[in-house]
């Protein structure tokens, strides 16, 4: 921590922060770069479309996001960028400065001491060219800064560049950019990686183009244009690019451009994207250290990279289907990484970003009407159907039940947090009806879950899938249980019959001897052998599991938390086990390998998704204690303010939603039921802003790395009943006050 705050303050030498940053002094874009988070240090905006940021590398696991913390050579920025995930696609659009001839592969070393990461602002300066380069961005433009040595700049402008996939020759099917004017470059490019999508950018520099040429492509394969521009910059000021950037057409981005940056004015830009991140972390006030801080709001920053709004400054945006749409309410949301945000990311934003959530849910919809199913995992507009489940349905049917239940709220300032569509049954029946179409009737275009199978078997059978039947029915019968409850809310009795029954099925795969989950064949054979430490990884690799094996995933019902329970033994054997999960310890001639399993406590993964939960199941097992030193662990060794500092993939800010809420000291173990598991929190205090100028405190007092279990803890005063608390009653504001004790406290 100390060494890069150091790095910073060195960085940063004369630059004085406006005193009204008070929050996003304190983020550290940096967090996450190396190790295993896979996150990006360059500019963004909050939602934003682009992400301009230096690329160190592109090829593989390690370079999802394009950037290494420990590399020290850049090939260039490009303008897009995702952060945390477990596949690597974007880093479109390359620009790199240069000296000498033209080379597709100029590159420059830099050092760490000359790096400025800041909210909406990145700059570093290139060691072989002398070049200082700086960067920040519009919510779908960026702006460059780049200060020359000498009277003559050159650029690389990449076009045939790209983040993620081997043969990257390949990626391009088409490509159309040119110089037009003496000022300008337009274009449009057709890329295929994980999906298959078009782009189109306008590049406007405030020096005219001396001379342009066009590098030959490296081989045959290649479509994508490499433009080596000369500028005359005798003038002594540095070189600007604005980047406007659509996915509709060149005249969108030409549109996206005039609106948000219309003139070179990259500090007016810089203040703008550095107040809206400010807005942001304003949701949330926390009280504590200097690394806490940082860690916090950090994890608030990576929070709302993402979804980012895929439609132009006119509400045009191109859908699922490849066609150009309008979005109902001007904004239009992709990179929904739903396996992993529907767990804490999607209930956390119900609290402290609502004005978003009716954004998220139209186009989770209106992605349903171009595609004929529901949304799994969308970049770009499109559905690359990654991972298992279809989890924007429990995010849809969370936002229907708690706008539901604040308006059956007698107080109505509670209804400033509820949906626009609050009395619109016509909306919530036609959500209904999408939901229930995803998950009864096979689309041709949807790869995953065959819905004949599970009715007619009651679970996935391992010799009907290609792999991953236990993990599989898990998600899905979580997505059940959320659509049997909107259907009962809407008074669709029959179908809520039938969903709540299917949501039952994961009783079917807990076999009674292990007690472990386990694989079946369309016999009701056992899978044998079997090993409950065996990883899985993804389809086609014949495991019953997903990144995860049988210790990890027995723990996968969300909806049913004392069933599972009984199921796998009562609450002393569960209590026991869940313990055990914790400590167990492997090595891969037990386990194999996995990529996505990091971040190990035993057999715990905190590293990827399905655990997020688990720690707090000890509390539906009696043994909240030990619960309370386990998320001290998890939150200590984890979570560092360093850029190593995550143990896995933050997933489109899903880790850091659990850090928020562990920090706090409540979880959505179901992310769909309204309410909170009691943890133990671990920061001192804690307010969210909540809509309707209410506010909710979370107080600790008495909080110690000693002072780490729960004693009391009280509602506004009153002693709370349970281990829960309700949404309903955080939104009405108020305190909630976690009395900590030492372990000689109690039991």
């Amino acid at each position: 921590m100390k060494n890069m705050n150091a790095i910073r303050i060195a960085a940063v030498a004369g630059l004085v922060v406006a005193p009204e940053l008070a929050r996003a002094k304190w983020v550290r874009p940096e967090i996450g770069t190396g190790g295993d988070g896979h996150t990006f240090p360059g500019a963004t905006y909050p939602f934003g479309l682009v992400q301009p940021s230096p690329d160190t590398g592109r090829t593989g696991y390690r370079y999802c996001a394009g950037y290494r913390w420990e590399d020290d050579r850049i090939f260039g920025f490009s303008q897009t960028h995702l952060s945390g995930t477990g596949c690597g696609d974007l880093g479109d659009l390359r620009l790199m400065p240069f000296a000498g001839a033209p080379s597709a592969d100029a590159s420059s070393a830099f050092r760490k001491e000359n790096q400025v990461c800041e909210c909406g602002y990145y700059a570093v300066t290139l060691d072989d060219l002398g070049v200082r380069v700086e960067a920040t961005c519009s919510p779908h433009c960026a702006i460059y800064r780049m200060s020359y040595p000498k009277g003559e700049g050159s650029l690389l402008v990449d076009c045939q560049w790209g983040i993620g996939g081997k043969d990257y020759a390949k990626t391009i099917l088409s490509c159309d950019a040119h110089l037009d004017g003496d000022r300008s470059i337009v274009g449009t490019t057709h890329r295929r990686h994980w999906v298959t999508r078009r782009y189109s950018y306008i590049i406007e520099f405030n020096h005219p183009v001396v001379s342009c040429e066009r590098l030959e492509p490296l081989s045959p394969d290649e479509k994508g244009s490499r433009l080596a521009l000369r500028f005359d910059l005798s003038d002594g000021a540095p070189l600007m690019a604005k980047v406007g950037y659509s996915l509709v057409s060149p005249d969108g981005a030409e549109k996206n451009l005039a609106a948000e940056i219309p003139a070179f004015g990259f500090d007016e830009v810089r203040a703008a994207a550095a107040a809206a991140w400010e807005s942001q972390l304003a949701r949330m006030e926390v009280e504590g250290s200097d690394e806490e801080k940082t860690s916090f709001y950090s994890a608030m920053y990576r929070l709302f990279i993402q979804p980012n709004n895929i439609a132009d400054v006119d509400g045009r945006y191109r859908g699922a289907d490849g066609e150009v749409h309008v979005a109902p309410c001007g904004v239009y949301y992709s990179t929904l990484s739903l396996w992993d945000t529907f767990r804490a990311y999607h209930p956390l934003a119900t609290l402290i970003a609502s004005d978003k959530e009716d954004g998220f849910v139209e186009t989770m919809l209106e992605h349903q009407k171009a595609a004929g199913f529901m949304p799994i995992w969308t970049l770009m507009g499109k559905d690359n159907q990654c991972m298992i489940g279809t989890h924007s349905v429990p995010v849809v049917v969370d936002w229907f039940l708690k706008t539901e239940a604040i308006t059956r709220d007698a107080a109505p300032s509670n209804a400033d947090a509820a949906s626009r569509h609050a009395h619109d049954r016509a909306f919530w029946e036609a959500a209904y009806a999408a939901i229930k179409d995803s998950l009864t009737r096979l689309h041709m275009d949807r790869k995953l879950e065959d819905w004949s199978l599970l009715d007619e078997y009651g679970f996935f059978p391992n010799d009907k899938v290609t792999s991953e039947s236990v993990s599989r029915l898990l998600e899905c019968c979580f997505d059940d249980w959320c659509a049997a409850k909107m259907a009962e809310r809407l008074g669709h009795a029959d179908d809520a019959s039938f969903f709540l029954r299917r949501s039952r099925t994961w009783r079917s795969v807990v076999d009674p001897e292990t007690r472990f989950v386990r694989g079946r064949d369309s016999i009701g054979n056992w899978t044998t052998p079997f090993n409950p430490l065996a990883l899985g990884r993804n389809a086609g690799t014949g495991s019953d599991f997903t990144e995860g094996n049988a210790w990890q995933w027995t723990w996968h019902v969300l909806h049913e938390p004392e069933a599972l329970i009984e199921a796998v033994g009562g609450q002393k054997v569960a209590g026991e086990r869940l313990c055990r999960l914790f400590t167990l310890e492997a090595d891969e001639s037990e386990t194999g390998t996995c990529e996505d399993v990091t971040g190990l406590m035993g057999q715990y993964c905190h590293g990827n998704e399905p655990s997020h939960h688990v720690a707090y199941l000890l509390r539906y097992a009696g043994c909240a204690r030990r619960q309370a030193e386990l998320l001290r662990e998890v939150f200590d060794r984890f979570y560092v303010a360093k850029p190593d500092g995550l143990c896995g993939n933050d997933d489109c800010g899903q880790m850091s939603a659990w850090y928020l809420f562990t920090a706090m000291g409540f979880y959505p173990l179901n992310p769909a039921s309204g309410e909170y598991v009691l943890g133990a929190p671990q920061l001192k205090r804690v307010t969210m802003k909540l809509a309707g100028g209410k506010a909710f405190t979370v107080v600790a007092r008495n909080l110690s790395r000693e002072n780490k279990y729960v004693k009391a803890v009280t509602l506004n005063g009153k002693p709370l009943d349970g281990f829960t608390i309700r949404h309903e009653d955080i939104l009405k504001g108020g305190e909630l006050v976690f009395d900590m004790e030492s372990a000689g406290g109690g039991k």
